[in-house]
């Protein structure tokens, strides 16, 4: 094992313990920083210790909603990475109370610490739009940037890679079902962004080498349409499936239902934000507010998609057949 040189330097992370938060430890991790992974359930973020050395990374209890418990969690920080978000509200956990008031907590409390903030959000983030994410996303970052003017704020497009929600979740579907949905005819545009870039971002951020008080927007090499990104799929796991388009009041009626399950594979929201695309703006690529303005590279869905969807293919990972 390569031996981790370590820093004095300490990390604050909330929201550590997610798909996102695993590959942000990972890359800090590598850099020697020290980590404090603030999180609800610590008893269950023991997966990202072993991502350091003996005592380098060390998971705290966190509610965003007990003001104490982030002042607490801040404590002796150097720098602060906020990664706390939900798809869809689901009992207590609602997008204001996570998205705005959470990221106005965690902001206040680095600024009472002296420690640098660099806050994820997402693309399409708008106070104008009409899906509460997209908007209380929007309200997170004026939040923050009120509080701390020269914060970091990264808005990637969908995330892909090993347990991702997007590909894996469709790739699932197609191992049992002979169709799947275009919700809109799937004209929806998105740019997939590797969860690796995203951390790489994270952690140039926390080395202090992106400049503070811009939103940077966070796209891979390739802007796909949801069609397309289901044929990408379907591609990699040698499957045939038939790709169907949902109207959008279809799609309205049938969100009504499935938004009532615990985990629900669509919401009434969710068809909202499909309204719209998903992409780096021009804006942002004439500022030099994306990737390559960070000096990253982004990886491709076709050099990353092999390596965790094949194991949905009908021959398994060591053969091909035809697409079945």
């Amino acid at each position: 094992m390569t031996e981790i040189l370590q820093t004095p330097k300490l990390v604050v992370v909330f929201g550590g313990s997610g798909f996102v938060g695993r590959h942000v430890v990972r890359a800090l991790a590598r850099r020697g920083y020290r980590i404090r992974v603030a999180c609800r359930r610590p008893d269950l973020a023991g997966h990202l210790q072993p991502l350091g050395n003996v005592g380098q990374v060390q998971p705290v209890q966190a509610n965003i909603r007990v003001r104490w418990s982030v002042d607490r969690a801040v404590q002796g920080a150097d720098h602060v990475v906020n990664l706390v978000a939900i798809l869809h509200e689901s009992g207590r956990q609602k997008f204001t109370p996570v998205h705005e008031f959470g990221a106005r907590a965690i902001a206040e409390a680095a600024r009472a610490v002296g420690a640098g903030l660099t806050h994820i959000s997402a693309l399409g983030a708008d106070l104008n739009a009409q899906s509460e994410y997209a908007r209380t996303k929007a309200l997170g970052e004026k939040a923050v940037l009120e509080t701390i003017e020269d914060a970091v704020i990264l808005r990637p497009s969908i995330n892909f890679g090993p347990e991702d929600s997007f590909f894996n979740r469709f790739a699932s579907m197609a191992r049992y079902s002979p169709v799947l949905p275009l919700i809109g005819g799937g004209r929806t545009k998105f740019q997939p962004v590797y969860v690796g870039d995203v951390a790489e971002a994270v952690a140039r951020s926390v080395d202090g080498k992106v400049q503070g008080g811009r939103i940077y927007e966070l796209g891979g090499p390739q802007v796909l349409t949801f069609k397309q990104c289901m044929q990408e799929m379907l591609a990699m796991i040698d499957r045939k499936r038939l790709l169907v388009s949902v109207p959008w009041w279809v799609a309205n009626m049938q969100a009504s239902i499935l938004g009532l399950l615990p985990n629900p594979l669509l919401t009434k929201d969710q068809v909202l934000q499909l309204r719209g695309d998903n992409i780096v703006s021009e804006a942002a690529i004439r500022e030099n507010r994306t990737l390559a303005g960070l000096d990253i590279q982004p990886q491709s869905i076709g050099s990353i998609l092999p390596s965790y969807l094949w194991r949905y293919r009908p021959a398994g990972q060591f053969q091909r057949k035809t697409a079945a």
